[in-house]
């Protein structure tokens, strides 16, 4: 994460609490950094609640124009956090608790689409399903040209459910490329990714904080009004073909599931 010398100071934000997150601030920008590297950044139900109170919280303050999401170590987030899901379904073999995990992450992809603050994703290293899911729903997603992604649900036996992320997926890339991606499980790279419009801008990682701050400088000179009603429209006219939001059935599809798999099913 880089200053300008004419940005202001990077701080930490203690008015955004978080124990799974290190959340700093520059001004009206806000940076949040999945903080668990010896993971993975492993998405958990204790990030997720860390995200959601995040998101909350910029909410309510519109001075924030810019929200930054990155990840610490070498990779961005190697997805949900298999081992905590395994261990939901033991704790409760109906999948009750599981859908409430899917419900509280799909929660977040969507205060992350609908948040007044122009949000980007800047990723490295491994981006892998749910941490996929996660990128895709910032407004613009920088990656350096050494990252992999992979959609391996449908090789651990799962739809891919996670968030809502599929309707997000066609509508940024479009659905054939998807299905191909999502039926063999490939693993494709950070060209890949910008050709498919998953990702915005493809640079050497050296260079990846000074893309994201070539976004930032122009984004928080625009009209606060103007950049909001930009963005409700993006999410209006991406979802105009859809007579219902499928992604509200995701928490009980993925529940499904795995408990289906973890049974024997």
């Amino acid at each position: 994460m880089s200053v300008t010398p004419e940005s202001p100071a990077v701080s930490a934000a203690p008015e955004f609490p978080a124990k799974e997150l290190r959340i700093t601030r520059a001004g009206p920008v806000l940076h949040a950094e999945l903080d668990s590297p010896g993971t993975g950044n492993a998405l958990t139900d204790a990030t997720l609640d860390d995200l959601l109170a995040l998101l909350e919280g910029v909410r309510t303050r519109p001075e924030i124009r810019v929200l930054v999401l990155s990840g610490a170590g070498g990779d961005f987030c190697v997805g949900a956090d298999r081992g905590e899901l395994q261990s939901s379904l033991v704790a409760d073999p109906g999948g009750a608790e599981l859908r409430g995990l899917a419900e509280k992450a799909r929660r977040v992809c969507e205060a992350l689409e609908s948040t007044h603050a122009v949000t980007i994703a800047r990723l490295q290293g491994k981006v892998i399903g749910a941490g996929l899911g996660l990128a895709l729903f910032c407004d613009l997603r920088a990656a350096a040209d050494d990252c992999l992604f992979r959609l391996p649900e449908l090789a651990l036996g799962l739809p891919p459910a996670w968030a809502g992320m599929l309707p997000r997926l066609l509508a940024e890339a479009g659905a054939a490329r998807i299905r191909e991606l999502i039926m063999t499980c490939a693993t494709f790279d950070a060209a890949t990714a910008a050709g498919l419009s998953i990702v915005h801008k493809v640079v050497p990682a050296g260079e990846l904080d000074n893309a994201v701050d070539a976004w930032v400088s122009p984004l928080v000179r625009r009209p606060p009004e103007a950049l909001l009603l930009a963005k409700v429209m993006f999410n209006a006219y991406a979802r105009a073909g859809r007579l219902m939001d499928g992604s509200l059935l995701d928490p009980h599809l993925f529940s499904a599931a795995l408990a289906a798999r973890q049974h024997g099913g």
